[in-house]
């Protein structure tokens, strides 16, 4: 039988903890008993009311821009000051914008770049952070918010698609290199009912569900529960990539 509070006495930091998916996995994080972190960018308000919702204690929030370093190393320091430790680390920050795939034009260097100085190296950056307080915790895990584009090539735009290839990349050389005292595990969502793809609105989803096996759209919480598996019940696993796209990639 599952244990009551498994994450007791635990402490998660969640990047991105205001988005969709980082505040559904906050939420749930702090349901089976770790005391949650909640990373946000800009949205204080929305982070400090999500922080009041949150099951159980210890639950803060504090602001974080994964493109600067500075920031990030300031946020480690300061969790290890108030709680000591950290035992799970979500990278669920990022941010993405359409462009069709043929319009090679569209996909500018700019917005390259900053596709991977968000994505990919804000991510990496975080680690390198929590590196150290992951591995104190002897028993520390990283969780990457990846997508099903890093295996098709078929997303928002090329560079996306791209840059997730390269946190599943990073999942596996970390989880390597970071062995045995951190696992590294990928989290893949397929078409999320979130605000992450702007201009993705109710009327496109709807014409999506229909075209995957599940037959409906994932919510923020489908992905949620797969993150909170690697913690609970994934324990053996570290290099893997979990799946959440209801068959799509099929």
């Amino acid at each position: 039988m599952a244990r009551q509070n498994p994450l007791a006495g635990k402490v998660a930091v969640v990047v991105g903890g205001s988005g969709g998916i980082g505040a559904a996995t906050a939420r749930l994080l702090a349901e089976e008993g770790a005391s949650v972190v909640v990373a946000y960018r800009s949205d204080a308000a929305g982070a400090a009311k999500l922080i009041q919702t949150l099951a159980g204690t210890g639950h803060r929030a504090e602001p974080v821009t994964v493109e600067d370093t500075g920031t990030l190393t300031a946020l480690a320091r300061l969790v290890s000051e108030v709680y000591g430790r950290t035992d799970i680390l979500v990278n669920a920050a990022g941010f993405t914008k359409p462009v069709p795939a043929n319009d090679l034009d569209a996909l500018d260097d700019a917005l390259i770049d900053r596709l991977f100085q968000v994505n990919w190296r804000g991510q990496f950056a975080t680690v390198r952070a929590f590196r150290s307080l992951l591995e104190a915790s002897g028993d520390g895990l990283i969780v990457n918010v990846s997508s099903i584009a890093a295996l098709s090539g078929v997303g928002s735009n090329i560079a996306y698609a791209a840059v997730k290839a390269g946190i599943d990349t990073m999942t596996k050389s970390l989880a390597r290199v970071l062995a045995p005292k951190v696992r590294v595990m990928s989290v893949s969502p397929g078409v999320v009912d979130t605000d992450f793809v702007p201009g993705r609105d109710a009327a496109a989803l709807a014409k999506i569900a229909p075209t995957i096996p599940a037959r409906r759209i994932a919510t923020a919480d489908d992905v949620a529960r797969a993150i909170a598996a690697c913690a609970t019940h994934l324990t053996y696993s570290t290099g893997s990539l979990v799946i959440v796209d209801g068959g799509r990639a099929l």
